[in-house]
């Protein structure tokens, strides 16, 4: 991997942990993280769990917060949703957005996933774009057409010189929490795809700055072999975020395959 791109590595809790739970959770991975700064860090807990997990890491340099989702108006009659310009009071740095839960459950389309990709840049965070196809899709040899249509919609309108704040997540929607994995040769391919999709929409110097990380069940077991493609730039991290152990194994991982990539 190119060293103008840093690894990260991001914790999706989900709907898991209260703000107790959170709290031991972070100190935890402060523990298992260390010192290092060569791979980026981060972790999105639910919305009941920022401000506690804010407040333990204002004195930790070298693993940044996380939201799930956000709204992409600033204020407003919009009950029950976040906007950026909250999140940013909590130093919040990355959130996720258009994660196929979302796009299943809550049926968010590329509009409404690029409407909040524009809202959050425009409050200096950084979206995690997530795209992805589910199994029917796969099967039906539909996967980089699936995939070029998410990541076009969701970049809709992203200016050049704001496109490297954009991390985009390949999550196959068939892997996710189900133990199942696409082959690092399987998501090598999507990945580079990716790539050449960004280098069609701005231009070379500018895709080689996009970090494309891999969300489809990632753990301890498999990601030597998933960050050692040349297109994987970290993670987006599920299950395995969810225990220190595991989630410091995978930080670990990146740091070996960072380091590899610089010798």
């Amino acid at each position: 991997m190119p060293q103008s791109r840093k690894y990260l590595i991001a914790g999706n809790w989900k709907m898991n942990k209260t703000a107790s739970d959170g709290v031991d959770l972070i100190n935890g991975i402060i523990n298992e993280v260390g010192d290092q700064n060569e791979v980026g860090v981060a972790v999105c807990p639910p919305y009941t769990a920022l401000e506690s997990a804010a407040e333990v890491l204002s004195n930790v340099n070298n693993i940044q917060l996380g939201a799930q989702n956000m709204h992409f108006e600033p204020e407003g009659a919009y009950t029950g949703e976040i906007s950026a310009t909250m999140l940013r009071t909590l130093y919040v740095n990355f959130v996720i957005l258009g994660h196929s839960e979302r796009r299943e459950y809550f049926s968010e389309c590329d509009d409404l996933v690029n409407r909040k990709v524009l809202a959050a840049l425009e409050s200096n965070l950084k979206p995690i774009l997530c795209v992805g196809e589910t199994l029917e899709q796969r099967e039906d040899g539909d996967t980089l057409s699936v995939v070029s249509k998410q990541v076009d919609g969701g970049l809709k309108d992203v200016a050049a010189d704001k496109a490297d704040q954009v991390v985009i997540a390949y999550e196959p929607v068939w892997a996710i929490g189900t133990g199942k994995t696409a082959t690092p040769e399987m998501a090598q391919e999507v990945h580079a795809s990716i790539r050449k999709i960004l280098v069609d929409r701005f231009d070379e110097t500018i895709a080689q700055k996009i970090r494309i990380i891999y969300g489809g069940s990632m753990k301890p077991a498999n990601a030597d072999e998933l960050l050692a493609q040349k297109d994987i730039d970290g993670g987006l991290i599920g299950g395995a975020s969810l225990e220190a152990k595991s989630f410091g194994k995978l930080v670990a991982s990146a740091l070996a395959a960072s380091r590899k990539d610089a010798e």
